[in-house]
């Protein structure tokens, strides 16, 4: 990789790693408390350095990735995945329940359905 500045925005290095899709969609995640640089809430104009922790919380799933390497461009896939590590812990197992299936077109469920569907989820 070519060596890059010591510090770039914090805001420009989200998007140059492909960790948001746009620059303003990385601004619009500092803006909005989304984005902490070494549990210290981030602007976009924050610099970031080799060794930082960034944890962003974008579409739903909260990532922690270590600056590896600085870059100011975007860059292939292949590329912007070796200027990180993420140490994002894996997610939590589902619980998968059995599901309750009625025939289409069998209207509401009658009380004794009910109450079968209720034991199914282990409500009662």
């Amino acid at each position: 990789m070519p060596p890059g500045p010591p510090t770039t925005r914090v805001d420009r290095w989200l998007w140059a790693v492909r960790l948001l899709k746009t620059r303003a969609e990385a601004a619009q995640a500092c803006r909005g408390g989304h984005v902490r640089v070494n549990d210290r809430a981030a602007k976009p104009a924050t610099s970031v350095g080799v060794g930082d922790t960034i944890r962003l919380r974008a579409h739903g799933v909260t990532r922690i990735v270590e600056v590896a390497h600085i870059l100011e461009k975007r860059v292939g896939a292949p590329v912007a995945v070796r200027c990180y590590t993420d140490h994002t812990p894996p997610p939590p197992p589902q619980a998968s329940m059995p599901v309750a299936r009625r025939e289409r077109g069998a209207g509401r469920p009658t009380k004794r359905d009910r109450r079968m569907i209720e034991r199914l989820r282990g409500e009662k």
